[in-house]
């Protein structure tokens, strides 16, 4: 039984005034589907994003770990599936740190993928009548990198904690300073999205067995 989960946010970065998955993520309420809800805003940072969730989960002990950021220019919610041992930062960090063609560990594992039921999220967020996918990747900048370790993190000290991450589409007012016809999406909705994606985390001990794989 899942009695707690930390549901973490990035601060804003790249010149946005806002981060849609920190302004969901505090919008959630303490409690959803029988379980405490802890939030946490972190900092999009390569560094600093690993220290923050390591001390909360530390400090909370969850039974999971959620993060959510943000991927300007995706049209839909993306649960994703797989984090890789790599950080190749197109735009430095709120730190100005970019790396480029970095592991993330070294020597650690290639890959992490996430567990928690993704596909059994993508269903209750569709469920919802929101445009949801599966993604096979969380990109080569920080929400890879927090996805990455906070995985690592469950395999190397946490044994039984699960965690993945969800990328969430630019908020409408962002989008207007972008080209025409970029994607985004209204902020109560990913608030229910995230909703959904927590109610499945509740009912699903375990992940559906569904094909969502791609076929490019």
């Amino acid at each position: 039984m899942c009695r707690n989960i930390l549901v973490t946010g990035f601060a804003p970065f790249g010149g946005e005034p806002v981060n849609p998955a920190w302004e969901a993520v505090k919008r959630l309420p303490d409690r959803a589907a029988g379980m405490e809800l802890i939030k946490l805003e972190i900092p999009t940072s390569f560094a600093r994003c690993v220290s923050a969730v390591e001390a909360s989960v530390a400090a909370h002990l969850p039974d999971a770990v959620l993060c959510v950021g943000q991927a300007g220019g995706r049209a839909c919610v993306s649960v994703e599936r797989v984090a890789i041992n790599l950080a190749d930062a197109r735009i430095a960090d709120n730190d100005g740190n970019q790396p480029a063609e970095q592991p993330i560990r070294a020597g650690g594992p290639a890959a992490y993928f996430a567990t928690l039921p993704v596909k059994a999220m993508v269903r209750n967020i569709q469920a919802r009548g929101i445009p949801c996918q599966l993604s096979y990747s969380a990109g080569t900048y920080v929400c890879n990198c927090v996805m990455y370790h906070t995985l690592h993190l469950a395999a190397e000290r946490f044994p039984g904690l699960r965690a993945g991450f969800i990328h969430v589409p630019y908020l409408p007012g962002q989008a207007v300073s972008k080209p025409a016809a970029t994607p985004s999406m209204e902020l109560s909705t990913l608030v229910r999205a995230l909703e959904a994606a927590v109610e499945a985390i509740a009912d699903n001990p375990s992940d559906i067995r569904e094909s969502m794989g791609t076929i490019y």
